[in-house]
């Protein structure tokens, strides 16, 4: 291959990082069942971040600190005038305190909750350091390595939100690369976009019998889900909703007082998302309207409260970025057959500001993310298969002298 991905792979120190990959495999296995032990639920990753601090300390970065929203981020220096390359990998998982995180092993296969989603990328960029500092490798960029916190759910990417936005570092990055699971085959240019909101429908409630006939906000935000599952929306841009989580009232005997809905609207397309949420604002309105209008309010009317749960904006980095063309040629030069996707990662802050950014594999293989029988396959070959090629697309962005 003569191209950058194809100088670097066959260069002789690239093939000595190869070396180390392969010679410190076990260690690296050993550093994801040592991480994924310890629980980090959004907003509970402090014991997570410190001991990856720690780990990180003996990797040689420089200004290594852990920065006020509770992100890892430490330096490797390039040769050059400043130039700086983001790689990261979230320290969150989607469980709740208490849950059974041991590590169980069956072959090369380990089970464990958030053991792929994503802490064996945590890993991988600590034997991605090893590799480069062995074989003496050299970049003309600075490398900003990042253990970034609240990428699941409610943390509504807010450590990665901090870095572009109030970081030391939010006017310096000029590329990112997500690394989160362990798919290779999927290189993730679009950034799905979504609006989360919990609508609360209150009315004065009443005795289900004795106060019959006057309005019930049940009621109200049933038509409201109801409404909203009948929007048309379209397959391309791809385009979604979902009324997800739901609760209130007082008694199976009251008329409640209070009830709500959590919301997900999400789209690939900044303009259909507008579309969307402006139409679920709608909605919701309509249905009190409707249920007002419908039974008494004579002790008062239905109304809504919409609450701001989550706001991921959406993005995309063109599939012609030279970012995109080394991570495909890098995974593909491995073996691995690639597809461009769009989906809501830690990537979606930098495209939405404009900022080459994509989301990679860790390599292996998993599955069953977001239960508690996550699994990842160790499997040698497959594994360091992967690793290579992600270290491969980050020196390319890097520019290894």
């Amino acid at each position: 291959m003569d191209t950058t991905i194809g100088r670097i792979m066959n260069s002789d120190a690239f093939r000595r990082a190869a070396e180390v990959l392969a010679a410190e495999h076990d260690r690296t296995v050993g550093d994801i069942i040592r991480l994924t032990e310890i629980e980090a639920p959004s907003f509970k990753e402090t014991r997570r971040a410190d001991t990856w601090f720690e780990m990180a300390k003996a990797h040689g970065l420089s200004d290594l600190e852990i920065d006020a929203e509770g992100n890892v981020t430490g330096i490797r220096r390039g040769t050059g005038n400043g130039h700086l390359i983001c790689v990261a990998a979230h320290l969150d998982t989607v469980f709740p305190d208490g849950t059974d995180v041991k590590v169980r092993r069956e072959g090369t296969k380990l089970f464990a909750p958030g053991i792929g989603d994503d802490t064996r990328s945590l890993a991988v960029l600590l034997a991605w350091l090893r590799a480069m500092d062995a074989a003496g490798i050299e970049t003309r960029a600075d490398i900003l390595f990042v253990a970034d916190v609240g990428e699941e759910g409610l943390g509504d990417l807010r450590g990665v939100r901090h870095l572009f936005q109030k970081g030391q570092y939010k006017d310096r990055i000029e590329q990112f690369i997500t690394v989160d699971s362990p798919d290779m085959t999927r290189i993730v240019t679009g950034g799905v976009g979504s609006k989360r909101y919990r609508a609360t429908f209150k009315a004065p409630g009443g005795h289900s019998f004795g106060s019959f006939g006057v309005v019930n906000p049940m009621f109200a935000m049933a038509d409201a889900i109801s409404r909203l599952g009948r929007v048309p929306v379209p397959a391309v841009p791809k385009t979604t909703f979902s009324a997800s989580v739901t609760g209130g009232g007082t008694s199976i005997n009251s008329i409640p007082n209070a009830v709500w809905t959590e919301f997900d609207l999400r789209s690939e397309s900044v303009n259909e998302l507008a579309t969307l949420e402006q139409r679920f604002f709608d909605i919701v309105q309509a249905a009190a309207a409707a249920e007002n209008e419908m039974r008494s309010t004579r002790n008062g009317p239905v109304t809504v409260e919409l609450l701001p749960i989550g706001d991921r904006p959406a993005g995309h980095t063109s599939e012609s970025h030279e970012l995109v063309r080394f991570a495909k040629e890098a995974i593909e030069a491995k073996g691995f057959e690639t597809r461009f996707e769009a989906s809501s990662t830690d990537a979606n802050i930098p495209m939405s500001l404009g900022i080459p950014a994509i989301r990679i594999g860790s390599g292996g293989t998993g599955g069953r993310e977001h239960s508690l029988e996550e699994w990842i396959d160790v499997e040698r070959d497959s594994s360091l298969r992967g690793m290579e090629a992600g270290l491969a697309t980050l020196l390319a962005a890097a520019g290894m002298v």
